[in-house]
């Protein structure tokens, strides 16, 4: 994801059981409308209908019919212009991959990434993410979890806002398999170690580099899996020795 501070996730932060549905939710983006460019809008009208999955409430999924085969799925979530989505996708192609985005214009540039590269595993929501987990998403059917760069909402009046809750996680873990991961990741170190402390609270997962104690430790950070490729704005940031935080737990 290029700009931390643009970027955003879809996650309505309170909207996670079937009280939560009828009361207004903290959202953990702003839904800024965005100029599309020419191609991203052509991208839209013309690759929209064959690639984007139109939401639906109280719909499960049915990845094996979506991708026409039986593969694990993976979901990423805010995954803002695209390109890393799209090079993971291309590395890994016997995996399904949705990725779930609010913006129009990076679902428009996904979009061209998606026929420039002939990615017949990758499809897109444009939902907010909660809705689609809660309501599309069979429980213990995903392989993997990725959220790379979420907002951060450094002020501390803003940290309601945060995507990473304790109730968010609990949903994440309840769509996992056995086995299945999060992978999460940030260049804010004051979020990084409280999703840290999030994910070490959830009795369900465990760090894939946790030790025999349960402290918040460094060696509880994960090193960045190949598959993961560096966006722009990341590699700009390492260069001025700005640090970046990946955290990859697995479900017990």
């Amino acid at each position: 994801m290029e700009n931390t501070k643009q970027a955003s996730k879809s996650f309505s932060a309170d909207a996670v059981s079937e009280t939560d549905k009828h009361r207004r939710p903290i959202r953990s983006f702003v839904l800024r409308q965005g100029r599309l460019s020419p191609g991203q809008a052509r991208a839209v009208d013309m690759l929209g209908p064959q690639y984007v999955l139109p939401f639906k409430a109280d719909a499960v999924l049915n990845m094996a019919k979506i991708f026409e085969r039986d593969a694990p799925t993976i979901v990423e979530i805010g995954f803002g212009m695209g390109n890393t989505t799209a090079d993971i996708a291309q590395q890994l192609l016997d995996k399904n991959f949705i990725g779930i985005e609010v913006h129009t214009p990076g679902v428009g540039s996904l979009l061209k990434m998606i026929a420039e590269r002939n990615l017949t595993n990758l499809r897109l929501i444009q939902h907010d993410a909660v809705e689609v987990l809660r309501d599309n998403v069979t429980d213990s059917s995903l392989a993997g979890l990725h959220i790379f760069f979420p907002d951060p909402w450094p002020k501390k009046r803003h940290h309601k806002r945060r995507l990473i809750q304790p109730a968010f996680v609990t949903l994440l873990v309840q769509k996992l398999q056995t086995q299945g991961y999060i992978h999460l990741a940030t260049d804010w170190q004051p979020y990084a170690e409280h999703m840290l402390e999030v994910l070490q609270a959830e009795p369900q997962l465990v760090s894939t580099k946790s030790t025999a104690s349960t402290a918040s430790t460094a060696s509880d950070y994960a090193a960045r899996p190949l598959y993961r490729t560096e966006s722009n704005f990341e590699r700009k940031g390492l260069a001025k020795g700005h640090g970046v935080w990946d955290l990859i737990f697995i479900k017990r």
